[in-house]
Order: structure tokens, then sequence, then C-alpha cells
């Protein structure tokens, strides 16, 4: 199996991400677009994991590379790929699958407790996912619901913080450090 990342800043990598793929057998490489790097034309890999960072998804005037990051997502959605966003990459995901990314009522930042619904705690993704969980957050945007997807957390600030879509594609707000 191939895992491939979008980086957006030096300091969000794949943390335990990468544990996780190691232990697996995945080989793994990424695109650093903060230095440069554009998502890949050819989608020689299995997993696609969206990393987090500062900036947000519609600041394409200071972060041109969004654009083609999105259209990276949406091949990769389109051709049956894993595809696994965290916080930013989580924005990125709903707002490719076509649902409003938008001000969260308040930003949420610091360690909260995450709360599964109904399906997130039925689904083997969070099977051993303690529900109250403490999990760090940073944000300030949320995402609507894309059409189709299920709702598999929230927190007490942020109605909407994973969603599982077409049993593949993953977008969590939170950080699961």
């Amino acid at each position: 199996m191939r895992l491939h990342y979008l980086q957006h800043v030096p300091h969000e990598g794949l943390g335990y991400i990468r544990s996780w793929a190691e232990e697996r057998g995945f080989s793994i490489d990424g695109t650093r677009l903060y230095d440069g790097e554009r998502p890949p034309a050819r989608l020689d890999y299995d997993w696609l994991v969206v990393m987090g960072g500062p900036m947000n998804i519609y600041d394409v005037d200071r972060h041109s590379w969004l654009s083609d990051e999105r259209a990276c997502i949406g091949r990769s959605i389109e051709e049956g790929k894993v595809v696994v966003g965290v916080c930013l990459g989580a924005q990125l995901i709903a707002d490719v699958l076509g649902a409003a990314v938008t001000r969260n009522p308040q930003t949420e930042i610091g360690w909260f407790p995450l709360h599964m619904t109904d399906e997130g705690r039925r689904h083997p993704l969070f099977a051993g996912f303690e529900d109250g969980a403490r999990v760090f957050h940073w944000h300030g945007d949320t995402f609507a619901m894309p059409v189709g997807a299920i709702r598999l957390a929230r927190s007490e600030a942020c109605e909407n913080q994973a969603f599982l879509y077409a049993d593949r594609v993953l977008g969590m707000q939170f950080h699961a450090v």
C-alpha cells in the first residue's frame, strides 16, 4: 500500500499517522506545499492524507496551491482512493464534496472533549475511541456536512467534528495527537 500526504506547513506533518502506516507496511511520500511542491499529477497511491495548517480554504490569493490541492483531492475521491483529512484537510475535503466551509460560531483552541454520535459509536473506525476523550482543537472555521456523509463526532463548540463519506473518505476537524 502507498500513502501520499499533502503538508501545508513544516510543523504539521503526519505525526502518529506515519507510525501507524509504517507498522502496516505502507510506503510513504508527501508533497510539501509550503516549499512550492505541487500535488502529484499521477495518483499512484492508495491513500491520500491531507494535513492541517493555519490558513483557510479560501486563502487562494496567498496560497495559490490550494486550487491544485482541491483538484488532487477531487480526483483522488473520484478514483476511489482512501482520503483522510485533518483540520484544514477535512475542510478542504468537505469543500470538494460541495459542503460549505464557514466561520465557526466560536474559535476552538485547546484540549476539549469529543462526543461521538450514535453512528460514530457504532462505526468500526471509532470502535476504540472513548466518548468524551479530550482531543486537540485549533480552528476558527468549520464545515457543513457533505451530502451523503455520516456525522461521526461533535464537540460543545463545533457541531461537525468528523464525517465519513462513501465509507473511505474521512474528515476530522480535530487533531487526535
